[in-house]
């Protein structure tokens, strides 16, 4: 599961929400912007480009400080694509996910030689949680912010989640939650506090799944890693079905790569175990032979 990815869905399904917490811009007029810029492409997944009034609020949702290139420089890169294409005002906000002590998730600029460039970051793990608590755009960070007892903020946050009135957006919400939470909490405290079933029947919940496949499917192609494929869809499907007899994740072992991308697609459609296991029994048919 992509946890920048679940960031990012939230940026660009409610705008207005991320620029009053960042900005403490109360504009409705704002138009996310496409994630690819001019000159060579560079990776975007996890980057979302806001534009409010002749200003643009870059937003880089990040799990690890790890990065290639690194990260102050990612940051410079993205500014100076952004001021030739739209040329405006920037705003740029790095958002740390998970609690750290490299020293890199506490720089907020990059310096060589001549050339400096800042850039404001946000340490999830030390940000108050009554702002995020209050905005139910914002829950899904909630479970990620300052807090002396972590069970008890989940807590808080769930209550929120059930307050939500309309259903698709408390089910789109609790998803989100649920993703984000993982970073922090044990999978089980998780289940107590949150139905499974609002989860899986979430729009939110299906696209982000979707897209963390492909993601981590390209990822294992691409690097000559197909267990990373294999490792992210068992987990997918030890989340959806609790577990997986060992004579099915075996058959699901000796897949190819390709037949692990249309396994990724076809989960989405599952409902019970069976399905699971007439799809590898379909597969598996030997072809027949139209000499006999």
């Amino acid at each position: 599961m992509s946890y920048d990815n679940t960031c990012k869905f939230l940026a660009e399904n409610y705008p207005a929400d991320f620029a009053r917490w960042l900005l403490a811009s109360e504009t409705s007029d704002i138009q996310v912007l496409k994630t690819e810029l001019n000159l060579e492409p560079i990776r975007a997944d996890s980057v979302t480009f806001l534009q409010i009034s002749n200003q643009i609020l870059h937003l880089e949702f990040q799990t690890t400080p790890k990065s290639t290139p690194p990260l102050d420089f990612r940051m410079l890169d993205y500014y100076t694509r952004l001021k030739r294409e739209y040329w405006c005002d920037i705003e740029q906000v790095l958002i740390f996910l998970q609690a750290t002590s490299s020293e890199i998730v506490f720089n907020t600029q990059y310096v060589d030689k001549k050339t400096r460039h800042e850039y404001r970051v946000i340490r999830l793990w030390e940000e108050d949680p009554t702002p995020l608590l209050a905005n139910p755009a914002l829950l899904p960070l909630a479970t990620l912010a300052r807090t002396d007892s972590p069970a008890d903020l989940l807590e808080q946050v769930a209550a929120s989640v059930d307050m939500i009135e309309e259903t698709g957006e408390r089910q789109n919400i609790s998803a989100c939650v649920q993703v984000l939470a993982g970073l922090r909490f044990d999978k089980n405290l998780i289940r107590q506090m949150f139905r499974e079933e609002i989860m899986q029947e979430s729009v939110i919940y299906q696209d982000i799944l979707q897209k963390g496949l492909q993601q981590g499917l390209q990822q294992g192609e691409e690097r000559g890693k197909e267990q990373e494929a294999l490792q992210l869809i068992l987990r997918l499907l030890t989340r959806r079905f609790s577990n997986i007899q060992p004579d099915v994740e075996q058959q699901i072992r000796t897949l190819s790569i390709t037949q692990l991308e249309d396994l990724a697609e076809a989960l989405l459609d599952f409902t019970s175990p069976n399905d699971l296991v007439n799809y590898l029994t379909n597969i598996s048919l030997p072809q027949s032979n139209s000499g006999d």
